[in-house]
This record gives C-alpha cells, structure tokens and sequence, in this order.
C-alpha cells in the first residue's frame, strides 16, 4: 500500500508539472501573440509600400525582376554577408570572428546568423560540436566548482568575523549575486549599447538572451560593423560568454540545491506525520494491555 500511494504521489507531481508546462507555453503563445502580431502586419504593410513606391519611382524594374534581387539579398544575408555597404565590410570568416563563432558551437548559443556553407566545414561542425559540447561542459562544471570554493571562503571569512552563520551565508549569498550581476549583466550592456549603437535595454536583452543559450540571433555583436577592431570585439565577447555561463551554472547549481533542501524538509515533515498516527496506535495498544492484565 505504501508503494502504491508512493508511487501515486509521483504520478501526481509529473502530472501537476506537465500541466504547468502546457499551462505556461498557453500562457507565452498568447502574450507573445498579442504584443508581436500588430508589430509584424505594420512591418509587412510598410515594406510592401515601399516596394512599390520603388517600382513607381524606378519603372525600368517590374515586380519579378525585384522580387529576384530582394531574394538575392536575402540569400545573402542568411549566408553571413551584409548586403549593405560593399565588399570591404569585415569578413565573418577571419581568426576572431571564427573564434567568436567556435564558442557558439560549444556553447549551444547557435545565434543561426552564420553556419558553415560548405560541405566539409558542415561535416567538421557536427564533429566538432559532438567533442566540444561535452567539453564545455565539463570546463563550466569545473569552473563553476571554483567559483563556488571562493563563495565557500567568503563565507568561512563572514562567520569569522559575525557569529550568526545562516545570517551570514545568505549575506554571502546576496553579495555573490550581486558582484556577478554586475559583471556579467549590467556592465557588458553599456558596452555593448557603446560599440553596436543599440540602447542600454536591447544590450541588456543581448546579454540574457546570449548566457541563457536562447541565441535568437537578432541580435549579434559585430554583425556588420564596419570597425578595424571587430576580431578583437568578437573575440573578447566570446570569453566574456564562457566565464558568465559559468557564473550562471553556479547560480542553477545553488537553485537547485535550495530546492532539494526544501523537498527534503517537506519529506520530513511528511514522515513526522506519518508517525504521529503509529504513535498513537502504539500508545493505544499498550492501554489495551495494561487494561487486560489489571483484569
């Protein structure tokens, strides 16, 4: 009977949680819906004025003969090239931006602006994600474990000097989160709003996009900068990323301890009230007896 209801609890909690995901994706299908839907019909409806406005104005093109050309940009721009400006744009394919695009691979952030066009480098992307993926992880597991010795240190110094020690830890705790959100969260955003152009909000955007793994790629740093430095840039940016995910996998490391610690707790509890009725039967039985042996 105890396995059964065991197991029935269980049962109970994959449904409950599959429920709240199928909930919460009703719920990010239907906000995405209303705030998106308007933008993208006035985007179309403004694009499809300005193609004619184009075909008025340049009458030596028909449609097809444009519609040709808009493919031909769009081919490009889905191959890595910026159709604007000429052919002295930075190459996507030079050492920092390869180097840029390699951290992306093993990242799993895949921001899909730019993927190998030939064969043999699709073949060698495939293997090279297989060996680097695990990789990866296992240097973010190991550089995670640092970070958490350091945040143990603190900790160990806090008490040292404060008695309370649970006081302390979540001290240490809060500062740990807010020195690294400042590195990694706040700080790289004016960077990137300086060297892109973008507003502080959309660098912000960038950055939690990017250490989430999410990589739309709507945003991309040195996508068609026209700037001498953009290996550098590019390059520097992709450290940036390895060093925050690992500050990040920290961060879900500790939510997940937190959780289990709460678990645990509920587990106790639950197993107190359990006893609590084989006490009593227990205490009722041991009357019983000596009721009988009185008798």
């Amino acid at each position: 009977m105890a396995q059964l209801r065991i197991t029935g609890e269980k049962f109970s909690c994959t449904t409950l949680l599959a429920l709240c995901q199928f909930i919460y994706l009703l719920l990010g299908a239907t906000v995405f819906q209303l705030l998106e839907r308007e933008a993208e019909s006035s985007n179309r409806n403004n694009f499809q004025l300005e193609k004619l406005y184009f075909l008025t104005n340049y009458t030596c093109l028909d449609i097809s003969a444009l519609e040709k050309f808009v493919k031909v940009i769009l081919d490009a721009w889905g191959n890595g090239v910026n159709p604007s400006g000429n052919s002295t744009n930075p190459s996507n394919w030079d050492f920092g931006s390869s180097f840029f695009f390699a951290g992306t691979v093993v990242t799993t952030i895949g921001y899909g602006n730019l993927s190998p066009t030939t064969f043999p480098g699709q073949v060698f992307c495939v293997f090279y994600a297989l060996c680097g993926i695990p990789l990866n992880l296992a240097f973010l597991n190991q550089l995670s474990k640092c970070l958490a010795l350091h945040l143990g240190r603190l900790e160990h110094d806090m008490v040292s000097v404060v008695p309370h020690k649970q006081c302390v830890e979540a001290l240490a705790v809060v500062l740990f989160l807010l020195m690294g959100s400042a590195l990694f969260l706040v700080f790289p955003p004016l960077i990137f709003s300086y060297m892109e152009g973008w507003s502080y909000g959309e660098g912000f955007y960038y950055a939690f996009i990017t250490l989430s793994t999410i990589g739309f790629g709507d945003f991309v740093v040195g996508n068609g900068q026209d700037r001498q430095n953009v290996s550098v840039y590019r390059s520097l940016t992709a450290v940036w990323i390895i060093f925050a995910l690992a500050w990040i996998a920290l961060l879900l490391n500790m939510g997940a301890k937190i959780i289990e610690h709460f678990l645990d707790l509920k587990k106790l509890a639950a197993g107190g009230d359990e006893a609590r009725p084989s006490a009593r039967k227990q205490e009722e039985g041991l009357s019983q007896r000596a009721i009988q042996q009185r008798t």
